[in-house]
């Protein structure tokens, strides 16, 4: 995904996933992602370059999930 800082009126405020030039089935990266996320899709680097940050926010999720499956499953009372 290529990041282009001059922006015309229209585009000065929209959403990059609503942008014509977005959606060019270019990959994303795990933390572009989660920048996205982050921000409501207003910025894709806001989090850096970094792939260890997307990753990070990526295993965090997943860790979270299986923690509170096994609270349920551990914990749960009959």
């Amino acid at each position: 995904m290529e990041t282009k800082f001059d922006f015309s009126g229209k585009n000065l405020f929209t959403p990059i996933a609503f942008r014509e030039d977005f959606n060019q089935f270019a990959r994303l990266s795990e933390t572009q992602a989660w920048s996205m996320f982050f921000t409501a899709s207003r910025e894709d680097n806001a989090l850096g370059f970094s792939k260890s940050i997307g990753r990070f926010w990526t295993g965090l999720v997943i860790a979270s999930v299986v923690e509170a499956m096994l609270g349920v499953t551990i914990f749960h009372v009959f």
